[in-house]
């Protein structure tokens, strides 16, 4: 039987894109704001395209959902979602997130010669086994779009990446897992990811 894995609906985030991943990696996947429906989920998506504070002001009500959920139920956050499972963000002022993962989010420092936002293939460096990561190589090409990064401890920094300085590039706290990344563009390597999220993580 097919995993079945929810994507959050708050109203930010290519969600239709995560969907069709999901599909591919072998899911039945649904786009939902029904918090019946994230509770009984085998594994919860949250996406995320725009800034953190408004993505935590639509997030609303489903913030106590998915703080619920996480505790026995596998969650990936992916981009600005993953961003929203650490403790805080600088963007646009200091802002609280959902505080599943030990961190804050930061801004790029502008440096010579590097733009801000990191946007295109950059590799990530797995520093931690994970089942998130399964059947990787050490280093992987995977594609970003984002002006803030996460600081994250060690112990919950499962891949690295360098730009302008080195960052977090996916992150992990029990069940809750996080890419800064997008794998749904990431080619087979994102495949992969979201293939071990269904059946290695769920």
């Amino acid at each position: 039987m097919k995993k079945k894995i929810v994507i959050i609906d708050y109203g930010l985030g290519n969600l239709r894109s995560v969907l069709r991943g999901l599909e591919r990696a072998g899911a039945a996947a649904t786009i939902t704001a029904d918090p019946e429906a994230i509770a009984s989920a085998d594994g919860i998506v949250l996406p995320g395209v725009g800034a953190f504070r408004d993505g935590m002001e639509m997030l609303g009500g489903l913030q106590g959902t998915v703080l619920a959920a996480a505790g026995d139920t596998p969650l990936l956050g992916i981009c600005l979602g993953m961003q929203m499972l650490m403790d805080s963000s600088e963007e646009h002022g200091v802002h609280r997130g959902l505080g599943l993962v030990p961190g804050d989010v930061k801004r790029f420092v502008p440096a010579a010669g590097e733009k801000v936002p990191h946007m295109g293939w950059n590799t990530i460096r797995v520093d931690r086994e994970t089942p998130l990561f399964d059947g990787l190589r050490e280093e992987e090409y995977v594609y970003f779009v984002h002006s803030y990064y996460a600081a994250a401890a060690p112990d919950h920094t499962l891949a690295s990446t360098a730009y302008i300085r080195p960052f977090a590039s996916a992150v992990n706290a029990g069940l809750t897992y996080g890419v800064q990344f997008h794998p749904e563009k990431s080619g087979a390597v994102g495949l992969k990811i979201l293939e071990n999220f269904i059946e290695q993580v769920c």
